[in-house]
C-alpha cells in the first residue's frame, strides 16, 4: 500500500530511523536531512536519499524551515514526517507544507496552536469539562504575580512555560524567596527552546503519578484511545522509564481517564497521533496536564501491548484513510516498559556525557525491541539530545517484563561514553519499582547513583569505559580462555598505542593549565556546552551555593554554583560563549 510515492522525515537519530521503517514497509521512499555535525549519522545512512540543511546548530538545520522545505521539494517528496521535538508541534511549519503543496503528517495546525500554548489548551479543556491542575489560564508576567497566586494556591507551585514540553521551561518554586529566578529561568527555556517566554502557574503536584493517555484520531470524526502509559520515573521533569498497563490503573480507571482523553482531543478538531498527559493524585484524582500532538518518545510500549503501528496510522489518517480499528476493537495484551538509553553520567546530577560510541552491541530475543539511532563510531554531539537509543520489552505480565529488561539491559553494551544503564538496573531491582510505586525522591538520589555505578562496573559481559585504566595508559580488551575443559572470559589490559599516550598527556596538561594557580578556588565548567547567562561579575562578593552562570548543553539548563563564599576574580565567560568540560569559569578568592 504506496499511500504516498516518497517521505521527508524533518529529523534526526532513532525517530528517523523508526520512521523510515514503517515507511518501507509501506512501500515508500525515504527522505533524511542532516546537518554539518550529522554527515556521517546513522539515519541519514538508512535513507533512501539524503538532503544537507545547514550547519550543527538546531537554529541552522533542524530547525530551518525554509531549507528543509527546499529539501522535499529537491526530493519530489509528497509529504512530511516530523517525528517529535525540533518541528514537530510547530504550527507555522505545518502550514508551510501545506502551502507548498506538501502533505503534513501530523495533527491540523489550529489543533497545534490550540494545544501548544498550554495555557489556551487549560482554558479550552476547563470550557469542555476536563478537570485540569489548579491555577491560572493567563500567562504570568512578574515575581510579585508567582508569590501571589503561591500563597493563594498554597506552595509548592509549578511555574511553566506556555509552549513547554519535555520538562523544559518547568520550575518547581517552594517559596516566596525562589519566585523571582524561577520566573526569569522559566521564561528564558521557553523563548530559548519554543521560542515563546509566556508562562503561567499551577499548584505543584507532590508525588503524583504521571499517566498519559494515547488518542488517534482520523478526518472522519473517528476518536478513539489505546489505554494509559505510565511515566513516572524521571529525573528534571523529564522522563526515563515508562510503561503500559499503569500498576496504579484499574479498568473503571482506565475508561475515566480514555474518555478524557477522548474528549480533549475532540474538543480541538484533533486528527493523527496525539497524547493526553495527567497527573494521578495519590487520592485518585486526574488532571489534564497537556497535550503533546505529536508522537510520543514513549509510543513504543503501547504499539507492544496493542499490536498496532502508530506510525502507519499517522500515515494513513495524513492520507485521508479512516482508522484502522474501532474503540472496541483495541485490546491491551501484556506489559510492556521502555528505558531510555542516554548519554548521561548519573553519578554527575545526570548531566549529559557527549562522546564517541567505541562500542555498541545491542539485546535481541523474545519480546526485545531496540529503537536505536547510533552505530560504533557515532558521535553524541552536545548540539543534541542526549538519547543513544530507546530499549523496549513486551512480557506476558509486569513482573515477567520487569525481568525480561534487566536480562536485555545485560545483554546491551554501549562503550565510550557514560550512559543510564547501570542507572536503570538499580532501579528495576529496587523494592519501590518492583512494588509499582512512585520512587519519589529515589531517582536522583545519591544511593541510586551509587547502585548504579556499582553495577555498571560489573557488567557481565562487554566492559565500558574506565577512566581508571584510561589513566594508566591501559586499555580493556575482553578475551576468552580454557582451563581443564571450562570456559572463562577474562580481561586484559593493553598498552595505548603511542599516539593515545600522548594525546592522553596532552589533556593532563591542558587541564593543570586551566587550574593552575587556581587550585581549589577554581569553579569549573561541569559539561560542555554554552554559556546561557552570567549571574556575577568580576569583584563581586558571593555567597556558597550562589549561582554563578548557567550553562546549557543537550538541550537541558544546569546552574554553576559558587562553592564557597569570596569574590569573584578572573571570570573568563560570558553569555554565549562555548565552555569545555573543565573549562575553568572563575575563581573564588578570599572568604
Amino acid at each position: 500500500m504506496a499511500v504516498f510515492s516518497k517521505v521527508l522525515v524533518a529529523n534526526r537519530g532513532e525517530i528517523a530511523i523508526r520512521v523510515f521503517r514503517t515507511l518501507r514497509e509501506l512501500g515508500i521512499g525515504t527522505v533524511a536531512i542532516y546537518s554539518d555535525a550529522d554527515r556521517n549519522a546513522a539515519h541519514v545512512a538508512y535513507a533512501d536519499e539524503a538532503f544537507l540543511v545547514g550547519g550543527g546548530a538546531p537554529s541552522d538545520s533542524y530547525l530551518n524551515q525554509e531549507r528543509i522545505l527546499d529539501a522535499a521539494h529537491r526530493a519530489a517528496a509528497e509529504a512530511v514526517h516530523p517525528g517529535y521535538g525540533f518541528l514537530a508541534e510547530n504550527a507555522s511549519f505545518a502550514r508551510a507544507c501545506s502551502e507548498a503543496g506538501i502533505v503534513w503528517i501530523g495533527p491540523p495546525p489550529e489543533a497545534i496552536e490550540a494545544m501548544g500554548s498550554k495555557i489556551e489548551a487549560r482554558d479550552r479543556m476547563r470550557a469542555a469539562g476536563v478537570p485540569i491542575v489548579p491555577g491560572v489560564t493567563e500567562p504570568v508576567t512578574s515575581a510579585d504575580e508567582v508569590r501571589r497566586l503561591g500563597d493563594e494556591l498554597g506552595w509548592p507551585i509549578a511555574i511553566k512555560a506556555s509552549a513547554g514540553g519535555g520538562g523544559k521551561g518547568l520550575k518547581v518554586v517552594r517559596s516566596a524567596d525562589e519566585a523571582g529566578r524561577a520566573l526569569e529561568s522559566a521564561q528564558r527555556e521557553g523563548e530559548a527552546y519554543f521560542s515563546d517566554s509566556a508562562v503561567y502557574v499551577e499548584r505543584y503536584l507532590e508525588d503524583p503519578r504521571h499517566v498519559e493517555v494515547q488518542v488517534l484520531a482520523d478526518a472522519h470524526g473517528n476518536v478513539i484511545h489505546l489505554g494509559e502509559r505510565d511515566c513516572t520515573i524521571q529525573r528534571r521533569h523529564q522522563k526515563l522509564v515508562e510503561e503500559t498497563p499503569s500498576p496504579a490503573v484499574d479498568e473503571a480507571l482506565r475508561e475515566r481517564i480514555g474518555a478524557i482523553a477522548v474528549d480533549a482531543a475532540r474538543a480541538v478538531g484533533y486528527q493523527s497521533a496525539g497524547t493526553i498527559e495527567g497527573l494521578l493524585s495519590r487520592n485518585g484524582e486526574y488532571f489534564f496536564l497537556e497535550m503533546n500532538t505529536r508522537i510520543q518518545v514513549e509510543h513504543t510500549v503501547t504499539e507492544m501491548v496493542t499490536g498496532l503501528d502508530l506510525i502507519r496510522e499517522q500515515v494513513l489518517v495524513a492520507a485521508g484513510e479512516p482508522l484502522s480499528l474501532r474503540q472496541e476493537d483495541v485490546r491491551l495484551v501484556g506489559h510492556a516498559i521502555e528505558c531510555r538509553i542516554n548519554a548521561e553520567d548519573v553519578s554527575n546530577g545526570f548531566l549529559p556525557a557527549p562522546g564517541t560510541i567505541t562500542g555498541y552491541r545491542e539485546p535481541s530475543g523474545p519480546g526485545v525491541r531496540m529503537d536505536s539511532g547510533v552505530v560504533v563510531g557515532s558521535e553524541i554531539s552536545p548540539l543534541y539530545d542526549p538519547m543513544i537509543a530507546k530499549l523496549i520489552v513486551h512480557g506476558v505480565d509486569r513482573e515477567h517484563a520487569r525481568r525480561r529488561m534487566l536480562r536485555a539491559l545485560d545483554e546491551l553494551t554501549v562503550d565510550g561514553v557514560k550512559t543510564l544503564i547501570g542507572f536503570h538496573k538499580a532501579l528495576l531491582t529496587h523494592p519501590c519499582f518492583i512494588e509499582g510505586e512512585t520512587c519519589h525522591g529515589l531517582v536522583e538520589s545519591e544511593l541510586m547513583a551509587a547502585r548504579a555505578a556499582e553495577l555498571e562496573k560489573h557488567r557481565p559481559e562487554g566492559l565500558g569505559s574506565d577512566p581508571g585504566l584510561l589513566g594508566r595508559g591501559l586499555t580493556p580488551a575482553v578475551r576468552s580462555v580454557e582451563v581443564d575443559g571450562r570456559r572463562f572470559e577474562v580481561r586484559l589490559l593493553e598498552p595505548e598505542p603511542p599516539y593515545a599516550e600522548l594525546a592522553r598527556r596532552r589533556r593532563e596538561r591542558e587541564r593543570a593549565r586551566a587550574t593552575g594557580g587556581a587550585g581549589r578556588d577554581a569553579i569549573v565548567s561541569p559539561m560542555q556546552g554554552t554559556v546561557l547567562a552570567v549571574e556575577v561579575a568580576e569583584g563581586d562578593d558571593v555567597e556558597a551555593g550562589q549561582v554563578v552562570c548557567i550553562v546549557e548543553a543537550m538541550k537541558m539548563e544546569n546552574e554553576v554554583h559558587a562553592h564557597r563564599a569570596g569574590r569573584v576574580t578572573e571570570l573568563s565567560v560570558g553569555a554565549g560563549q562555548p565552555v569545555k568540560t573543565g573549562q575553568v569559569i572563575c575563581v573564588i578568592s578570599g572568604g
